[in-house]
């Protein structure tokens, strides 16, 4: 136990565990891992009220209770959607959740507006151990949305949040700060973005930032250190010439620069963008030859959990990599759980 803990702002939960002194029972309910939340949320109000507060999340925190996870938007095989324009069956996507120090796969409550299926290319971010799921494609008519929602891990919840400014799709995404951003992508008459801005979900408000100096379709979300990432993307009039350069906005100042020759021209950067041990941008999409269509990495720590196929049509591939490990890098073969093997779209981690 840590003997240098301020247990005082716990005093008013009082009994814990019967025949316990307060910090004793807090220290038992701190190692309970996240996975029993759920249950142990049942057995009275004290705990019901411990578990969701702030202080409980900031002591796991600070103790090392908390567990890093992967949230990935993925399709849900047994869920299959008619697709009213095409006529044919389309994957309904929802969220899966894997744990890479259990090997465990889990899944994430419907959205309640959605419960049978995703908005299509919709994006995540966690922010303080919240998931916030935003944009995307109504799936039945493929119209852009502005819809925010917020999941609460303590809570096992949703909740509406403010909308997004402006519609816009295929944006870069990130989170740091306290705040998640936003920055690129392209609005409803496909015209490319130059626009970011700044959502807090404790406060569910929305600020602007600053502009790009170039617009940026399809582009890239990554934090790194203190800066938001904006990479590659094309201007309107250069529909599908990805550039090599990306934006980098610091949190702290909310100044952008601009840095080139960091990315691949003509490479697409959806959802394989990564940051190996010298600090450079990687490409996941051609990392191994069994990756090559579908490519999704999510960063956990230093290492990344990596999902893809060879061809289209192909069974989804997932593994694990170590980026500190450099060019020795290898990929490690996961074992997926039934009914966790189809395509991830997008993903994030976060701390639970």
């Amino acid at each position: 136990m840590d003997m240098d803990m301020d247990f005082s702002i716990f005093t008013h939960f009082n009994d814990l565990i019967p025949g316990l002194p307060t910090d004793l029972g807090l220290e038992c309910l701190t190692r309970l891992p996240h996975s029993a939340h759920r249950v142990a949320l049942r057995v009275c109000r004290n705990w019901h009220h411990l578990l969701q507060s702030d202080q409980f999340y900031t002591h796991r925190k600070k103790t090392g209770r908390t567990r890093t996870v992967t949230c990935l938007v993925q399709a849900r095989e047994e869920h299959p959607r008619h697709d009213k324009l095409t006529g044919s069956l389309t994957p309904c996507y929802g969220i899966s959740l894997f744990d890479p120090e259990s090997m465990a796969w889990d899944r994430v409550e419907p959205v309640p507006d959605y419960l049978f299926g995703l908005p299509l290319f919709c994006q995540l971010a966690s922010c303080d151990g919240n998931l916030v799921l935003m944009g995307g494609w109504d799936p039945a008519s493929y119209e852009p949305l502005t819809a925010v929602f917020v999941y609460d891990f303590r809570t096992s919840e949703w909740r509406r949040g403010k909308d997004m400014p402006e519609k816009r799709s295929f944006f870069a995404i990130g989170s740091g700060r306290g705040r998640v951003y936003v920055a690129g992508g392209h609005d409803e008459n496909k015209n490319a973005l130059r626009s970011a801005w700044a959502y807090d979900p404790r406060g569910d408000e929305w600020a602007g930032v600053g502009p790009m100096g170039r617009e940026r379709d399809e582009c890239e979300g990554v934090v790194v250190g203190d800066e938001f990432w904006v990479v590659s993307g094309y201007g309107t009039e250069r529909q599908g010439m990805f550039d090599g350069s990306v934006e980098v906005l610091d949190l702290g100042s909310g100044q952008w620069r601009e840095v080139n020759g960091v990315w691949e021209e003509g490479r697409c950067p959806r959802s394989c963008v990564g940051v190996g041990k010298d600090g450079k941008l990687v490409n996941f999409r051609g990392m191994d030859p069994g990756f090559r269509v579908g490519v999704c990495g999510v960063a956990v720590g230093s290492r990344v959990v990596l999902s893809g196929s060879e061809y289209e049509g192909a069974a989804q591939g997932f593994y694990l990599v170590d980026m500190e490990e450099g060019q020795n890098r290898k990929l490690r073969s996961l074992s997926v759980a039934d009914g966790f093997s189809g395509l991830v779209q997008s993903g994030c981690c976060v701390e639970i």
